[in-house]
């Protein structure tokens, strides 16, 4: 709950609701109470109310020594990714900062969620110089905070990791570029759409359409694909499962599943039924005993992918299989 004066509350409320609707990593907006003022020359209050965010945490959670440490590139690629999927949608944020967004563990990377959409405006397409002006903002507002870090841990600005802003616009650009670009194509090469599909399902995202259209008197096909949301693999579990986790959970998981199903029955043609005898015979039961060890509040899908990669660090090291 966040009291705010009342033009802001609205719009914020407003401008989560249509970003739910889009399907943005963005908090749940689920109430607006605002305040009644007996003078009407006030402008009055509003509290916005979101749904809570489970396992969520601040920034100040993943600070080692002053700075981010092993998690500083989790935080970029969470970032960059969070600030494309937002511009995707036509959201100029205008104040991306290290303390506006949730944290959660996502396997080994980082789910990044949107909290703060006070001085949101959406738009059906954003231009460069919108998009550029938000990540302008975004380095502004990351070299503050990197500069309050350092001296709450009793360093100079001088030590402050002042790079972190720009380091999310490179992983940005060569994000964004992925996603937008187009290909030509010859007419009789549409299995590259497949292909096309496959690397943009590889980074997370769904596709909602595909356009040919003709160029070069018709000789050549462009190829355009419309981008959807970073949750092809979370989609793509709760179907064969109906487990729900986040991106690079499901994405963990689903490779786990696959671990299973080669081993155990590779001949098998019916994908839906071994997934339902792996969640059955073997996640379910190696979730219960995660959950009887000391600790096993909190997140328990975070904890069996950190299993699962645990199990394979063995299995790399020794260079066999390790069982569960």
């Amino acid at each position: 709950i966040k009291e705010l004066p009342l033009r802001h509350a609205r719009n914020e409320f407003t401008s989560l609701r249509i970003l739910q609707e889009r399907r943005a990593p963005v908090v749940e907006a689920v109430g607006l109470v605002e305040r009644a003022w007996l003078d009407p020359r006030e402008e009055g209050s509003a509290a916005v109310i979101t749904r809570y965010l489970d396992y969520a945490f601040p920034y100040r959670e993943l600070i080692t020594g002053g700075d981010f440490g092993p998690r500083r590139a989790q935080l970029l690629d969470g970032f960059a990714g969070l600030l494309v999927e937002l511009h995707l949608r036509g959201c100029f944020w205008g104040d991306c900062s290290l303390s506006n967004v949730l944290y959660r563990y996502d396997a080994a990377a980082l789910d990044i969620t949107m909290v703060d959409g006070e001085t949101v405006e959406l738009h059906d397409v954003l231009s460069a110089g919108q998009r550029y002006s938000d990540l302008e903002i975004m380095v502004v507002n990351v070299a503050g905070g990197m500069a309050d870090i350092a001296a709450e841990s009793g360093g100079s600005i001088d030590e402050a990791d002042m790079t972190l802003g720009a380091e999310v616009i490179h992983r940005y650009e060569r994000l964004w570029e992925e996603l937008n670009s187009d290909w030509l194509i010859g007419p009789d090469e549409r299995y590259r759409i497949t292909e096309r599909t496959a690397r943009l399902n590889d980074l997370g995202f769904e596709v909602a359409g595909v356009e040919l259209e003709p160029v070069e008197n018709g000789r050549r096909l462009r190829l355009k694909v419309e981008v959807g949301g970073r949750s092809y693999h979370r989609h793509r579990l709760s179907q064969l499962t109906s487990i729900e986790a986040t991106e690079n959970q499901a994405r963990q998981i689903l490779a786990d599943l696959r671990y299973h199903e080669a081993k155990s029955a590779p001949e098998s043609l019916n994908k839906a039924v071994e997934a339902i005898r792996w969640r059955i015979g073997i996640f379910e039961p190696l979730l219960a005993e995660i959950e009887s060890l000391p600790g096993g509040s909190g997140d328990t899908v975070q904890r069996y992918c950190d299993f699962l990669h645990h199990r394979y660090t063995l299995s790399h090291d020794r260079g066999r299989d390790v069982p569960n």
